[in-house]
């Protein structure tokens, strides 16, 4: 009789400890728990953007991170901003030579890796625009990329209960807005901070080089900073790099200022985190570091606009130059970026 009492007991407790477990409500797995900030690294010059008019707050990166990646910024909420800009690939997009949008559509350049950007004073490959909180517009409304009307999507985030509620987290009344939007995406996108490669660690005292990266180093100042400035990488002007032109013609620069000087000139992207952002130029049409490398040792095309420091037929490196070089290209991959949760789709 006891073991029959203290079994129906046992039931019982085993029954409200569920009931208990199933009314509790599931974690926001969305949210991370990672701090969110700013920061200037120390050497690093001040940025661009600066968050003046757009404090940043926990609840405008959540929602920024999650407009970043919801489908429904393009016409047949196929392609979010994540489908061209993946994490693993520092946010660029793999394997993919030229962009993909709606109903299968190609674009005409490649997606570019997502990092530091509050401090480039202009973006695209062309310098079409030049400020973060504007950035986005350009893919949302080109045909071969979101395909979308900014009223339109108004109306379906408007719809959405959990946007309303977010918007009034992070804004203090849930009106879905266009400028709340990309003030939102903005805060997400700058707070993507690359700064933590073996490089960073060499220059911070923290690791050291090896005979054959210290060399690349020598390599690299000699014949690649004056474009690819440290810390960043680039020195962010724009600049006719000697490719041939292909099928598409790319005009570069001059698309945007039409002046025949600025015919073939690309914006200088980034050395950093080249391991997860091939393929490389402004159309992809390299694969591989060696394909980059064999154009800038012999594969120069001369034009009136051609850069330069690229004048007298590119630039002059050993085989060993070339082995060294890459081996120091490898110490800008920042690992830690591309697997920092805080930029992880929700």
């Amino acid at each position: 009789m006891r073991r029959i009492l203290s079994f129906s007991l046992l039931l019982c407790f085993a029954l409200v400890l569920a009931q208990a477990t199933g009314c509790k409500k599931d974690p926001d797995l969305s949210q991370t728990s990672a701090a969110i900030n700013f920061y200037v690294p120390k050497g690093w010059p001040e940025p661009v953007y600066k968050f003046e008019n757009n404090p940043l707050t926990r609840e405008g990166f959540e929602l920024g991170r999650r407009l970043f990646n919801d489908p429904r910024l393009s016409r047949d909420n196929s392609i979010s901003c994540g489908s061209c800009h993946q994490p693993f690939a520092a946010f660029a997009q793999t394997d993919h030579a030229l962009s993909h949008g709606v109903d299968g559509l190609i674009g005409t350049r490649n997606s570019p890796g997502i990092f530091n950007l509050a401090w480039h004073p202009s973006f695209f490959w062309d310098g079409g625009v030049n400020h973060i909180e504007s950035q986005p517009l350009s893919p949302i409304e080109n045909p071969v990329e979101m395909d979308e009307k900014l009223d339109n999507i108004i109306t379906k985030l408007s719809a959405d209960g959990d946007y309303q509620k977010r918007f009034q987290a992070a804004f203090g009344t849930p009106e879905v807005t266009t400028q709340r939007m990309m003030r939102a995406l903005a805060q997400f996108m700058a707070v993507m901070i690359s700064d933590n490669s073996r490089y960073d660690k060499f220059v911070r005292g923290q690791e050291s080089f090896t005979p054959q990266e210290l060399s690349g180093l020598s390599v690299f100042e000699g014949s690649c900073a004056p474009c690819h400035k440290p810390p960043l990488f680039s020195d962010f002007s724009f600049r006719n790099n000697g490719l041939p032109p292909n099928s598409i013609n790319d005009s570069g620069r001059a698309h945007i200022t039409r002046l025949p000087e600025d015919l073939y000139r690309f914006k200088v992207p980034t050395l950093r985190n080249l391991r997860f952002t091939a393929p490389y130029m402004h159309d992809g049409r390299f694969t591989t570091l060696d394909q980059v490398l064999a154009h800038y040792t012999g594969g120069v095309v001369s034009s009136p606009t051609l850069d330069p420091l690229l004048g007298s037929g590119g630039i002059s490196l050993t085989d060993a130059q070339k082995a060294d070089l890459k081996v120091f290209l490898n110490t800008l991959n920042d690992e830690s970026f591309v697997s920092d949760p805080r930029f992880a789709e929700p």
